[in-house]
């Protein structure tokens, strides 16, 4: 017979708070699989011991933050523990003189950035929802937004790594300090693996100082090859822009959004060679607000699909061609930011049963161009469609960095690219 959470409770309890176990209710469902307990622990060490006790029993452990992105990827093969990192929520050392700073894995990336900001300095990351959303969901996710153009991704911020690996041993890697090349890359292989190989209970981030003025200017009245034109040129110059970003809606002219930060003489200089460059399209000064539109594509997703695109910087215009043929039946609406780099978020509204094909059509035309799609949201009646797509000839090695790690697939079981 097989163990369950129940069978074991007792075992949670005696190294747990008495407030940091609970059963798991309807609203703790993982893409509708229904976990039997919630875990709370208090710190590292509860964590690991509580994970150790479930791969031991053979129970499927579902890691959570803020939650703010545990409906992405597959739905897991089996869920019967939520370990939540919520308790792990304080910043552990901040060496401001150093620009590092350590924090524990469930602090929100807002109370992360309020308190580095006390100091001048911040994380230059702007992932979605940053009110609730952890460190460690957003490392596990790899989620990061514009500014990663000006400094990187996750993989590139991250210095140190705290982990609890399924049979509850703490390994640690990386440092403290921005330069560090010593013993095996942690950081980097568990950002973006969707909490399948370890738990990550705290992290070690290199700092910037924050800007002091910024300006966000908007350009329009241009076509997609002009936008695409447009796009490559400014990468292409000598501008030290912050952010870029294109934003694409069914019907309507693209608009093409830059920021710039730093001294007042020094933006107004940047502005005056963008104005040149982009004739005869128009510049005009816009809200920062424009930063969160990819946020604002999720916050009508009840009702449709959201999928995050990737091609390569200078197919931005052809991947928005391939969206409208994909829609072109009328029966869908679609919205689109990209970003420079190749990487976009697409919403496409419509009837649930209208949704599949063209979300289909696109992902295949996307990889047949060393592209990809992986749909996060879809409604719950639209016809089955894997989240990933083709994992590419990764995957058997991608299997066996699981199987070293966790050997029992007792983390996020089935949720990841392949069905890891």
């Amino acid at each position: 017979m097989q163990t369950t959470p129940l069978d074991i409770e007792h075992e949670f309890r005696a190294i747990l708070a008495p407030d940091s176990i609970r059963a798991a209710t309807a609203a703790d469902a993982v893409c509708g699989v229904q976990p039997r307990l919630v875990l709370e622990p208090s710190n590292e060490q509860q964590l690991a011991a509580a994970l150790r006790l479930a791969n031991d029993a053979n129970l499927a452990v579902v890691p959570r933050g803020g939650g703010t992105k545990l409906s992405w990827g597959n739905p897991p093969s089996r869920a019967d523990v939520i370990l939540s990192t919520s308790r792990l929520d304080k910043i552990i050392e901040h060496p401001w003189a150093d620009l590092t700073v350590s924090v524990e894995a469930g602090c929100t990336i807002e109370k992360l950035q309020s308190a580095l900001a006390q100091h001048g300095q911040r994380l230059a990351l702007d992932p979605l929802w940053p009110e609730h959303a952890t460190l460690g969901g957003v490392l596990s996710t790899n989620d990061s937004g514009s500014l990663r153009l000006r400094f990187g991704s996750l993989r590139d911020l991250i210095i140190g790594v705290t982990l609890a690996l399924p049979d509850g041993t703490l390994a640690s890697s990386g440092g403290k300090v921005v330069k560090n090349v010593a013993g095996y890359d942690l950081p980097k292989l568990v950002t973006g693996a969707f909490g399948t190989l370890a738990v990550i209970t705290r992290a070690v981030f290199r700092l910037h100082p924050l800007p002091r003025n910024s300006k966000t200017l908007s350009i329009s009245g241009c076509n997609l090859e002009e936008m695409q034109r447009l796009i490559l040129t400014v990468q292409d110059s000598k501008l030290a822009h912050t952010s870029l970003q294109a934003r694409i809606a069914q019907d309507a002219e693209p608009v093409v959004d830059i920021l710039f930060e730093g001294t007042e003489a020094g933006i107004a200089a940047q502005e005056a060679q963008l104005r040149e460059l982009a004739r005869p399209a128009l510049a005009t000064e816009a809200q920062s607000a424009v930063w969160t539109t990819s946020q604002e594509l999720w916050s009508s997703a009840r009702s449709g699909a959201v999928a995050k695109i990737a091609t390569l910087p200078s197919a931005i215009a052809r991947t928005i061609e391939t969206v409208q043929r994909a829609t072109g039946s009328g029966k869908t609406h679609w919205k689109l930011t990209m970003q420079p780099t190749g990487i976009g978020w697409l919403r496409l509204g419509g009837a649930p049963e209208n949704l599949r094909a063209p979300l289909s059509d696109l992902r295949s035309e996307l990889e047949h161009n060393g592209g990809s799609l992986a749909v996060f949201h879809h409604p719950v009646w639209m016809p089955p469609l894997e989240t990933w797509g083709q994992p590419g000839d990764a995957l058997p090695l991608m299997r066996a960095v699981k199987n070293q790690f966790d050997p029992k697939n007792t983390l996020n079981p089935g949720r990841f690219v392949g069905g890891i």
